[in-house]
Formats: C-alpha cells, sequence, structure tokens
C-alpha cells in the first residue's frame, strides 16, 4: 500500500490502516523521541501522543514531502516541546564526557549497536538528532532541514562534528584500554 492510500484509508476511519501506519512509523516516531527524552515512561507516553497528533492532523498532510519526513517533524517538535517544559537538561558540547558505563565488553553486533547508541545519546540533543535521522533513519539532508528546521550547512557541519566527537571519544577510550595492558 503506497503513502496515499494508506493516508486515504485512515482518513476514512479504518482501524486496519490506522495500525498500518503505525507500525510502518514506530520506530521513526521512537528514535525521534529517544533522542531527546531520557525517561522511558515518558517517552512512551509521548510516542503515543504523536501517533494521537499525527492522525489528528493527517487530513492536512498534502504530499508536500514524504509521510515520514512530516511525521519525523512532528515527533521531533513534539519532543523538544517537552522537554523545554520539562526542563530537561541539555549538555553543552564541551561538557559531553566518556562515561565508563558505556564502556561494557562489546562482544557481538547487537552490544556494538548498544555500545554505540550509548555514545551518541552522550551528544548534545542537535548533534543526536541529525545523526539519527542521516544514519539509522536513512534521512537525507533536504528531510532534516525539514524535520528541524535547521539550514542545510547547520545539519551538514552538525553531523560532522558529530561524528568528530564521537571518534575522538573512541580514540580516548581505546588509549585508556592501551594504557591498562
Amino acid at each position: 500500500m503506497d503513502e496515499k492510500q494508506l493516508v486515504r484509508q485512515v482518513l476514512s476511519g479504518s482501524d486496519s490502516a490506522i495500525r498500518l501506519l503505525i507500525s510502518k512509523y514506530e520506530r521513526l516516531v521512537v528514535h525521534m523521541v529517544a533522542r531527546v527524552v531520557a525517561d522511558d515512561m515518558d517517552r512512551e507516553e509521548l510516542c503515543q501522543d504523536v501517533f494521537v497528533k499525527v492522525i489528528d492532523k493527517l487530513s492536512t498532510f498534502h504530499f508536500d514531502s514524504k509521510l515520514s519526513t512530516w511525521i519525523a517533524t512532528i515527533a521531533y517538535r513534539m519532543a523538544v516541546n517537552f522537554a523545554k517544559k520539562k526542563k530537561l537538561d541539555q549538555v553543552d558540547l564541551d561538557e559531553v564526557q566518556f562515561k565508563e558505563s558505556a564502556t561494557e565488553d562489546v562482544t557481538s553486533d547487537q552490544d556494538m549497536k548498544q555500545f554505540i547508541l550509548k555514545l551518541v545519546d552522550m551528544l548534545p540533543l542537535n548533534y543526536k538528532t541529525v545523526l539519527t535521522l542521516f544514519y539509522l533513519d536513512g534521512f537525507s539532508y533536504p528531510e532534516i532541514v525539514e524535520v528541524t528546521g535547521m539550514p542545510e550547512g547547520t545539519v551538514k557541519n552538525y553531523i560532522h562534528r558529530a561524528r568528530q566527537k564521537l571518534k575522538t571519544i573512541v580514540e580516548e577510550q581505546a588509549r585508556k584500554e592501551v594504557a591498562l595492558l
């Protein structure tokens, strides 16, 4: 089923289409919210709220962009607004420190993925957001610009800086482990 058919069916009130919409975009919404909101219960509630808003506002979607971009924009903005309301701490780039808890033994691909996600979670909000959209969700630069409202140059800059920061963190950890040998 293509996006237009899915939207038409959701708008007509089809429960199966609503379930399909949620299952198709659940991972994207979780990624967007998880990069901003740390508490599991808050994340779960916010993800549900995102889908309520998506379904409520779906009649205003005019296919000017991909449906995934539109949904990611809603999720991102709701998460940021939630964080502002809760006054959640946003880490300054200079304050990002490598946490020893993130250095658990990495023995499998799944462990490596979790390890990398822990590293990404230590980055500032904007860096986490653009990295998640670009690498995990496969969004293009113009799509990330649409979701975040940042200029394209800023998006590219943040992706570059985030990769550099992650590289520095990994190199520092490798030096620590070599020193222990």
